[in-house]
């Protein structure tokens, strides 16, 4: 039991800073999950990822997949729970209070600087993911064109992620 009530600490912890959702905090979740409990190494850690962004959901998924392999299915309650549960309250308690404050230049300035921190928390998980996955240059050439590609032509993503699940198939990246 004590390592059930040990994964909804470190996850009602991690809920405080979830800005962009449970994605940008893959580093800290990689951190207190691999590197400090030592509950998964760095393998398991990406496969889990990798499976809760291919399942169809919201990306919270990771957490619970984490639960479920540290501690079985009171782990995986206790992961979701923690993440969810401890930021929702605390909104619902504030929204009003936030509100109130509507078009104050102080309000505009947090709702501002929430975006890039977002942005910015996002990226290092990709990047943690991507040195788990050990990607070569092939890899990280794709990652470039895919960029390019979604930044300056109207192609769905879906078609760009069906050309690198191919290019992977294939042993090319």
């Amino acid at each position: 039991m004590s390592l059930v009530f040990d994964l909804f600490l470190e996850f009602a912890l991690l809920s405080f800073v979830a800005f962009g959702g449970a994605t940008a905090l893959l580093p800290e979740m990689h951190r207190v999950v691999v590197e400090n409990h030592h509950w998964l190494d760095d393998a398991t850690f990406t496969h889990l990822y990798a499976i809760a962004q291919a399942a169809p959901g919201p990306n919270v998924l990771v957490v619970t997949l984490i639960g479920w392999k540290v501690a079985g299915l009171a782990g995986a309650f206790a992961a979701t729970l923690a993440m969810c549960l401890p930021m929702s309250v605390l909104i619902y308690l504030l929204i009003d209070r936030w509100e109130r404050f509507s078009g104050r230049r102080w309000q505009k300035a947090i709702s501002i600087g929430v975006a890039p921190l977002a942005v910015g928390l996002i990226f290092s998980g990709a990047t943690l993911i991507a040195q788990a996955a050990q990607f070569g240059w092939e890899a990280w050439g794709l990652v470039a064109l895919t960029l390019l590609l979604s930044l300056r032509t109207k192609i769905h993503p879906l078609w760009l992620i069906v050309v690198g699940a191919g290019l992977g198939l294939l042993g090319w990246a």
